[in-house]
């Protein structure tokens, strides 16, 4: 058991503790971003999707990836969140139950920015073409064991 710990930990997974923290603050972040807690002008309005919040190992830090919704500045909706997150925090301390409450830092989160990438890469002719060729030059081979 021990030994599982220690591979896991080589690694670089996290721990299915530090999966069930990071989750519980997803939801807690989440919640207190929709009620429009924030008072600050570069936040007013916004509505902020958190995706992920990966803690460290021994939980006293937490990053949150967060995607503000409607084209937003990102760059501003950051640093807004980096001004709010004294506040965040202890909002988070009353509806998640940890010994420490975790120093948020917030990271912009691109991965629906790559997914939007590779879908307009999948899309093009060249792309559609070669799926339509390869789909098309596959030779039957018979049932299910190569038998005919």
């Amino acid at each position: 058991m021990a030994w599982e710990r220690t591979a896991r930990a080589d690694r670089g997974e996290p721990s299915q503790r530090r999966l069930r923290v990071g989750e519980s603050l997803r939801h807690a972040l989440s919640e207190v971003l929709a009620r429009d807690m924030l008072r600050d002008p570069d936040l007013a309005g916004q509505s902020i999707t958190v995706t992920e919040i990966r803690v460290s190992p021994d939980l006293r830090q937490a990053t949150a990836f967060v995607c503000p919704l409607g084209g937003a500045d990102m760059e501003a909706v950051l640093a807004a969140l980096g001004r709010a997150a004294p506040f965040l925090s202890v909002q988070l301390g009353r509806r998640v139950r940890l010994k420490n409450t975790p120093r948020l830092t917030f990271v912009a989160d691109r991965s629906y920015d790559e997914a939007s990438r590779v879908d307009r890469i999948l899309r093009t002719q060249n792309v559609a073409r070669d799926l339509v060729d390869g789909a098309g030059s596959a030779k039957p081979t018979g049932d299910d064991h190569g038998r005919s």
